[in-house]
């Protein structure tokens, strides 16, 4: 170690930063989890390199890819840029918006894509996967982490006229506060937001958070920044807007959305004159659009059925492994699935090592029915992966009686879990269940899954299927489905879980978030007020053609950077 360079940085440190950098210089995080802490409590780029430089015990040598290569990094992936000509429209094949185009109350995958085209978070996606510097130019916590300050870029404009200021996040905050949607309700309050000067917000959190950043980030899709006069329930396509990129100039919601340039973005001029969004709802259209060259990227694709993409020359495939996830729901409250152990004997009937070699070929990490993926820092493995085991799930509804249970199982029609779907109901067969199918549109599926959810999912079905993109840290699963209700379609409460979730946004440091993730884990594998039997790897990509791509794993593909080669 180079004692003198590592004393020089740490000299200034804030106590939280002298933690993480005690943490990596003794080995008990990795660079990457260094890295990613670092930049979420706002430690700057320099004073990273010059700690990593200094202690280099585990620093791995950076790799140059070739032109035109693939790197994926966590969630989400970034084309290295060739040689590129100005110019051009890139045509894209993306699932078909559930809902309208609501900035703070949509809710499918769809609808996050095409929003974030003209929207913008105050912590954007990074070419490493991880958030970035967007419109916050940095942030720092307090000593706790109870209170966060954002630095706003400066000559950032509407595309209506005008220029950002700390009163349109304001505004942005109390609105998501009352729409209670992503859980940010249970984070900050009406008012968090203080203007110390027209580009410095203050948060005040209603409790410290150490992953405060990610809430405000691209990693929670409803968390996008909307003009002060923004009215509740006004949408992208009624009233065009934002500070992004690109401008909305057609939309439609059953065939696509067209974007123009933006020549008034903070960014600079894109090299992309447009955009062009292509909805279908079917992934194997999606697919044989890609594959027939009507169509030069996908957003997401399933290796089942997409087998096509990936064996051909022409498609930069796109892999990152990522915390995405389907829960199976059942309903805690009333019903068939009050009692847990008839829960636990559904989780214990299903074969998680099939779907994932099933529908994808391998490319997923087996869940255990909670929402802490292994790919984070603080997973723990220490709880006991539950696996099939149709003996036990037999004697479990013995003990709880002998229910027969008969049910409708709910999905909607979204890459792989319509076959998921059918699995299931096989698996449910060997250990007595009678379950029908209803796979229906995503359009109509909501419905199904929470009858409302403002301010709670509330009603919905007794069982079914529902979608989870990919977030760096599990804070909005661990909240919004499990704590809040707000997406908790399962009416799941638990008074030992939600004091271990508060322990959780405590925690700002690893290893505290670790300690509580366990509990939090051992909690949700008890109770499975949801099955979770994979985290799936995302499949996307695009032409050869073009260059410059960025996924987020959430549904949103960045074309800031997008280029034709040259």
């Amino acid at each position: 170690m180079d004692f003198k360079s590592f004393d020089r940085a740490r000299r200034n440190a804030a106590p939280l930063e002298l933690d993480l950098i005690e943490s990596f210089a003794q080995g008990k995080v990795s660079r990457r989890a260094f890295i990613k802490r670092g930049t979420i409590i706002g430690l700057s780029a320099p004073l990273m390199a010059t700690i990593i430089s200094a202690c280099s015990s585990d620093a791995k040598t950076a790799t140059t890819t070739a032109a035109g290569a693939t790197t994926t990094v966590g969630g989400a992936t970034t084309t290295v840029a060739p040689k590129v000509a100005a110019g051009g429209t890139i045509k894209i094949a993306i699932q078909t918006p559930a809902g309208p185009l609501d900035p703070i109350k949509m809710a499918d995958l769809g609808s996050y894509g095409i929003v974030a085209q003209s929207f913008e978070f105050l912590a954007t996606l990074g070419d490493d996967g991880d958030i970035a510097p967007g419109l916050a130019e940095s942030w720092k916590p307090n000593a706790d982490g109870s209170v966060w300050t954002f630095k706003i870029r400066k000559g950032v404009k509407w595309q209506k006229g005008g220029e950002l200021t700390v009163d349109d996040i304001a505004a942005t905050m109390d609105r998501l506060v009352d729409a209670k949607n992503a859980g940010l309700n249970k984070v900050i309050g009406k008012g968090a937001v203080k203007a110390i000067d027209p580009l410095t917000a203050e948060f005040t959190l209603l409790s410290p958070n150490g992953n405060f950043p990610y809430l405000v980030s691209v990693f929670n899709a409803q968390s996008l920044i909307t003009p002060k006069g923004y009215v509740a329930g006004t949408t992208l396509d009624k009233e065009p807007n934002g500070t992004g990129p690109f401008k909305l100039a057609k939309y439609d919601a059953a065939t696509g959305a067209t974007f123009t340039r933006n020549d008034d973005w903070w960014g600079g001029k894109t090299p992309l004159d447009g955009t062009q969004f292509i909805f279908s709802e079917k992934v194997a259209t999606q697919v044989a659009g890609m594959a027939g060259n009507e169509v030069d990227a996908i957003v997401q694709f399933s290796s089942d059925g997409g087998e096509v993409l990936l064996n051909d020359p022409n498609f930069n495939l796109v892999a990152a492994r990522t915390s995405s996830h389907r829960q199976i729901w059942m309903n805690t409250r009333e019903g068939q699935f009050v009692d847990k152990r008839v829960r636990q004997a559904l989780a214990l009937s299903l074969d998680r090592d099939q779907y994932v070699q099933t529908l994808f070929k391998g490319k997923a990490d087996v869940g255990n029915d909670h929402p802490v993926a292994p790919l984070y820092p603080f997973y723990d493995d220490s709880v006991p992966q539950r696996k099939k085991d149709i003996a036990k799930a037999k004697q479990l509804l013995v003990d709880a009686g002998g229910p027969k249970i008969k049910a409708t199982l709910h999905c909607g029609e979204l890459q792989e879990i319509p076959k998921l779907a059918a699995l299931v109901q096989t698996n449910l067969k060997e250990i007595g269940f009678d379950i029908t199918l209803n796979v229906e549109s995503q359009k109509t599926f909501y419905d199904e899954w929470c009858k409302t959810y403002d301010p709670i999912c509330d009603g919905g079905q007794e069982l079914g299927i529902v979608d989870y993109g990919h977030r760096s840290v599990p804070d909005v699963y661990l909240n919004a489905a499990y704590a809040t209700g707000t997406w908790n379609s399962a009416h799941y409460k638990s008074e030992p879980f939600n004091a271990a979730f508060a322990e959780y946004q405590k925690a700002l440091d690893v290893a505290g978030h670790k300690a509580a993730c366990k509990k939090l884990e051992t909690i949700a594998n008890e109770d499975v007020p949801y099955a979770i039997p994979y985290f799936y790897t995302l499949l996307s990509g695009h032409s050869k053609k073009f260059t410059g791509l960025r996924w987020s794993a959430l549904g949103q593909l960045f074309l800031d950077k997008a280029a034709t080669t040259a």
